[in-house]
């Protein structure tokens, strides 16, 4: 059998580098399994609003963000070039995508946003493959440049301006929202019952087709989209030939410099849309620093998914979800979460077991000890906690992952064309 094929258990055989490629059954199998572990979660903790459908919408939306801003980085970085000026581009898209938008509607804002962060993205291009500066600089002069570029825009345009001020702009008219009849109102009835895994099913689809903005639904259309554009066409084949080996992509005929150039463009223009619907979507305002680092959450996603277009979403849905917490229930839904990571942990310490890794078993059991501890001694956890419950996660998250990642060989490289003759 062909070492790419499925063997009879799900899971495809090792590769050369030891490791197994889950398949979508096991994936399947894998969901199933967390979603029934936070029901039960749910049900011993009584915080039900852990699954409800205002819990998942809320989610949703705040993940969106930085899942547009992770798929931004993911363009860039599959064509080699490390772009941490997301969330510079990020806050050209909050100030292009308000201007635009309380003069002209807001799907002219969400157009104006992508133009700013593609100009941000452009600079960038210029800077790292033409001038060959390091991406890290580059990125993180971007970032600066961007907040005083809209702080002295604002002042000229916003200032002044009924509604509007230096820091921030007048009101934006919403997106049409989106609601399907019936399954919406289905839905929240049997959230409300509270029944083991069904309740908390019916929540998620809940929050999926109750009240969505329709720039929410273009969002996650552009995760599949980016899939298929980069791993199922020649197109895609050739950037990422560019993230992993330029000379020989050269070599080949395809133009290096160009694919870059346009990677970076979209990225940008992807982190400017990110930047578009947190003015106009989230929050119907544009205010002075209101991507509070989102942009570099974005680019910790993607990491966390393996800079795949899949694994990046479910990085940016797990901060959406925790930082949702935070905002519906504060400290009795964060508080849940600790016997949700001690019995995760528990998980962890057999697993640990299995590999042989003692120490490391030790170790988890250990949190987990704590954690369960932590958890049956309080009703509730402090509010600085949950205050920064999404960004311990994601550390958390990375950390755990981090054995597991491998970014595209030419990421962050200075590349010369013609320098492999």
């Amino acid at each position: 059998m062909s070492t790419s094929k499925v063997s009879a258990t799900g899971v495809a055989p090792k590769k050369s580098g030891g490791r197994r490629k889950l398949t979508l059954p096991v994936v399947l199998l894998v969901i199933a399994g967390a979603l029934a572990l936070v029901s039960l979660v749910r049900l011993v903790s009584g915080a039900d609003d852990v699954t409800s459908v205002g819990q998942v919408a809320g989610a949703l939306e705040l993940a969106v963000p930085i899942g547009l801003a992770g798929l931004g980085g993911l363009w860039a970085e599959r064509a080699g070039v490390v772009n941490i000026g997301l969330e510079g581009m990020m806050v050209l898209g909050t100030w292009f995508g308000a201007w635009a938008g309380f003069q002209w509607g807001p799907w002219m804002g969400v157009l104006f946003g992508i133009i700013g962060g593609a100009l941000g993205g452009l600079l960038h291009a210029v800077v790292t493959i033409t001038f060959g500066v390091n991406h890290i600089v580059s990125g993180v002069a971007i970032n600066i440049l961007a907040v005083g570029v809209t702080r002295y825009l604002s002042n000229f345009a916003f200032d002044g301006v009924e509604g509007g001020s230096s820091k921030q702009s007048p009101h934006i008219d919403q997106i049409t929202k989106i609601t399907v009849p019936g399954l919406s109102d289905w839905m929240q009835d049997l959230q409300q019952r509270h029944w083991f895994l069904v309740s908390d099913i019916a929540g998620i689809v809940g929050g999926l087709v109750t009240g969505i903005s329709l720039l929410t639904v273009v969002a996650l259309l552009l995760i599949p989209g980016t899939w298929w554009l980069l791993w199922r066409t020649a197109f895609g084949l050739r950037l990422r030939s560019c993230g992993e080996n330029p000379v020989a992509a050269e070599s080949l005929g395809v133009n290096v410099y160009r694919y870059k150039y346009i990677a970076v463009t979209v990225s940008g223009g992807l982190a400017g849309l990110a930047g578009a619907f947190l003015a106009i979507v989230a929050t119907g305002i544009y205010q002075e620093g209101q991507t509070g680092g989102r942009g570099y959450i974005g680019l910790a996603a993607m990491i966390f998914g393996n800079w795949m277009p899949g694994g990046m979403a479910l990085g940016a849905g797990l901060f959406g979800f925790t930082d949702s917490l935070k905002l519906r229930g504060g400290a009795e839904n964060v508080h849940a979460m600790l016997l949700l990571l001690a019995i995760l942990l528990v998980l962890v310490v057999f697993w640990q077991l299995y590999r042989k890794k003692y120490v490391a078993a030790v170790v988890s059991a250990a949190v987990s000890a704590l954690l369960f501890t932590w958890y049956a001694l309080t009703d509730q956890v402090p509010s600085q906690f949950v205050d920064a419950a999404p960004y311990v996660t994601t550390l958390l998250v990375l950390s755990l992952s981090a054995q597991r990642l491998r970014m595209p060989k030419a990421d962050g490289l200075t590349y010369r064309k013609g320098q492999g003759k």
